[in-house]
């Protein structure tokens, strides 16, 4: 053909290849895209409380569909039976031991903003690996790591200083005094006696003047140490809707005490524009859910209509939530390159229930105990369902020990992040969660109580059996109970816990309610399971750097802890004015969120 023509007919075919190719990414593009993550956490729920492990009266199809779609992993455990250290392993990928985010008695989580403890500001999250591989990062929700060191700008355990560029949400958590009429949570029995204090020193006084002829200077002390009294009851105590409940976005402070009735409502719109903001990636969401802790909410468009009460009605709420989420992600074509994940940070609260709205925690299903009671499986024992299209076969189902800790490395290695690490305690799931693994890295995993190792399970190589051995356990009260009633929540030292030698020992393969111990007669290799449990301990306590002693609550006491610096004594967790966040000119805070 003539030039011209052979001109125009180059030009045409180019224009032709510019218009196919412009309008969608080639295959290379779109295989080196790094995903996004989006990560969903329950406060306080338990696994039999979900459709798809079981639950056929409570109803959450938003979740199952997520289970349906994906893989959903049943023995899926928590590092800790509580909030604080369960999070913080969960966050770093390493036991709470390592960070220090324990206990060593009663105060088994943080307690106030104004504390100085919290997640050391040199630990590492995977919010902040993911940051330093070009992620936009944000946590919508809870947070309960703490906040500040040494005075209240430092933000030295804040989410912000954590790897997290966005954050919106509950420094602390949702508790009972959050709500008014709803009782209170926190060392209700110091409160009590600090109360009391005053009344006392007025009959002492009364008492005094009726025997010995009462000096001035002492009717001063005894006013003194009575205002002395009711102000350091008053002001921490009474004042704690002021200082715990509270919503900040990012290091600001922006209501105080928050509105607990809107709450749902603004977590999820926080939620949703999150990921409409970033939706060109690649990003990482961490939301987590006020709910289910209590005090339970009353959102109108649930109330009354579930099975089960109030709970039930939080319950359905959300898996509403889950599937406003899900519906954000699908519409935004973001699905097939996100990776979705839901859990709860630990067990449901068994003894937390009253006359007036019944059952207010979660419920556990066939395993044994919940919050707080340490290596039992009804606390650690949680939901774990991973979604994502086209690289996850759906529908899929993981029956081996997997962890909240197994996140961290997972989301490295999605994120290409091969840099040098400290030493982790999680692994990656990829091979197990798109069936190139059969069978778990976690040969032994280890369960904490506070600073105390509560229980090892081991699953040995070509077994389908899990021990699981008890080195002590909580006493529940009242005797035969199913849990501690008498005093809300389990604990973990002295009087509070039974010691068993030789320790308690199951077989969750076979028992995975925990009601046969094993013994010599029934188990030929009792004796083996103890000796090699007994020696993984000893590679796990090798494996910290430092150990310390330090006193029990009682002082009676020493106690060895392998770890960083416990962060949950009393000197630490105890409230402190120049530490209090605030929206004002401290003492007086007081704001509302501009809508």
């Amino acid at each position: 053909p003539p030039p011209l023509h052979r001109c125009s007919c180059t030009m045409l075919g180019l224009l032709l290849w510019l218009q196919l190719t412009a309008g969608s990414p080639s295959s290379e593009t779109e295989g080196s895209k790094k995903p996004n993550f989006v990560l969903i956490m329950v406060d306080d729920l338990g696994i039999g409380d979900i459709g798809c492990y079981g639950n056929d009266t409570i109803r959450t199809p938003n979740i199952d569909r997520l289970a349906s779609e994906g893989v959903k992993l049943t023995q899926h455990i928590s590092a800790a039976p509580l909030c604080t250290p369960s999070r913080a392993a969960f966050m770093t990928g390493r036991y709470a031991i390592r960070s220090g985010m324990v206990s060593t008695g009663r105060v088994q989580v943080l307690l106030f903003l104004g504390g100085s403890g919290g997640l050391p500001p040199n630990e590492t999250t995977f919010a902040k690996r993911l940051q330093q591989q070009g992620y936009t990062t944000g946590l919508v929700g809870k947070w309960h790591l703490g906040v500040s060191c040494e005075h209240r700008e430092d933000h030295c355990h804040h989410p912000n200083h954590h790897g997290f560029t966005y954050f919106y949400g509950l420094p602390f958590t949702l508790f009972n005094d959050c709500v008014p009429g709803m009782g209170s949570d926190v060392l209700v029995d110091i409160q009590h006696a600090l109360r009391n204090w005053p009344c006392l020193c007025f009959q002492v006084w009364i008492w005094v003047s009726g025997i010995f002829e009462v000096r001035p200077c002492l009717v001063v002390l005894l006013f003194s140490l009575s205002i002395l009294a009711t102000s350091v009851w008053y002001v921490p105590f009474k004042l704690l809707p002021m200082w715990n409940c509270i919503i900040m976005r990012n290091q600001k402070v922006i209501e105080q005490p928050m509105t607990v009735e809107t709450l749902p409502q603004r977590l999820l719109g926080e939620a949703d524009n999150f990921i409409r903001r970033n939706a060109d990636g690649p990003f990482l969401l961490l939301f987590s859910l006020a709910h289910i802790h209590t005090p339970l909410f009353k959102t109108p468009a649930f109330a009354g209509k579930s099975r089960h009460g109030c709970y039930g009605d939080n319950l359905e709420e959300v898996d509403w939530i889950v599937g406003k989420i899900t519906e954000t992600v699908d519409s935004l074509g973001l699905a097939n390159n996100t990776l979705m994940y839901f859990t709860s940070d630990h067990g449901g609260h068994l003894e937390d229930s009253d006359s007036l709205i019944g059952q207010k925690g979660g419920w556990n299903g066939i395993y044994k105990g919940g919050k707080a009671m340490g290596g039992w499986e009804g606390g650690i024992r949680v939901p774990g369902i991973f979604r994502w299209p086209g690289r996850l076969t759906a529908g899929r189902v993981v029956d081996e020990p997997t962890s909240l800790m197994d996140l961290y490395p997972t989301l490295k290695y999605l994120a290409e992040d091969t840099e040098p690490d400290r030493l982790l305690d999680g692994h990656n799931l990829m091979p197990l969660l798109e069936g190139s693994a059969e069978h778990s890295q976690h040969e032994f995993m280890f369960h904490y109580c506070g600073i105390y190792l509560n229980a090892v399970r081991w699953h040995p190589p070509g077994s389908d059996s899990i021990y699981k051995v008890h080195y002590f356990t909580p006493n529940f009260s009242p005797p035969g109970a199913g849990g501690c009633y008498d005093t809300k929540v389990c604990l973990c030292h002295g009087e509070f816990v039974t010691h068993h030698d030789p320790p308690l020992l199951f077989d969750l393969h076979h028992d995975p309610s925990e009601s046969r111990p094993l013994t010599p007669n029934t188990e030929p290799r009792f004796s083996e399971i103890l000796r090699q449990t007994a020696n993984a301990v000893l590679r796990h306590k090798s494996s910290f750097a430092n150990k310390q002693r330090f006193d029990g609550d009682d002082g009676s006491h020493t106690s060895t802890a392998y770890g960083a610096p416990v962060q949950m004594t009393w000197d630490r967790i105890l409230w402190r004015p120049w530490l209090q966040p605030c929206c004002g000119t401290f003492p007086f805070c007081w704001c509302k969120e501009k809508m």
